[in-house]
């Protein structure tokens, strides 16, 4: 069950993300059983409210076994045309994500990119 929860964590992708934007995002922790675990990033503009993001990863995950807890969340200005995110504000539910962290998925994910954050703003 460990090697099988570690296959499935490793098949989950650290960022996705809308293609441009202002839109919001949680940080998410991903666990499985017995396996260690893994922070991504969801972020998308249809979401209305951070548990929306949350409640759809959350079901998608269960379905390959796996769980996850929210460690916060915020916006994200996805600007491709600048090649530029900035991270910023944070969730009225799930409190403020770790920007340091989610600007690090992210500069992993678009290497080519400024990546930008912020504590202030919402």
């Amino acid at each position: 069950a460990v090697a099988m929860a570690g296959e499935a964590l490793s098949r989950v992708p650290a960022v996705q993300i809308d293609g441009g934007g202002v839109f919001k995002y949680v940080l998410l922790r991903v666990r499985g059983a017995g396996a260690p675990h893994k922070d991504v990033v969801r972020g998308h503009a249809w979401a209305e409210y951070h548990a929306d993001l949350f409640e759809r990863t959350a079901e998608e995950l269960a379905r390959h076994g796996l769980s996850c807890e929210c460690l916060g969340g915020g916006r994200l200005a996805h600007r491709p045309e600048e090649r530029k995110i900035h991270v910023y504000g944070y969730s009225v539910g799930f409190g403020r994500a770790d920007h340091a962290v989610t600007t690090e998925k992210l500069k992993a994910e678009y290497p080519d990119y400024e990546i930008t954050w912020a504590d202030e703003g919402y």
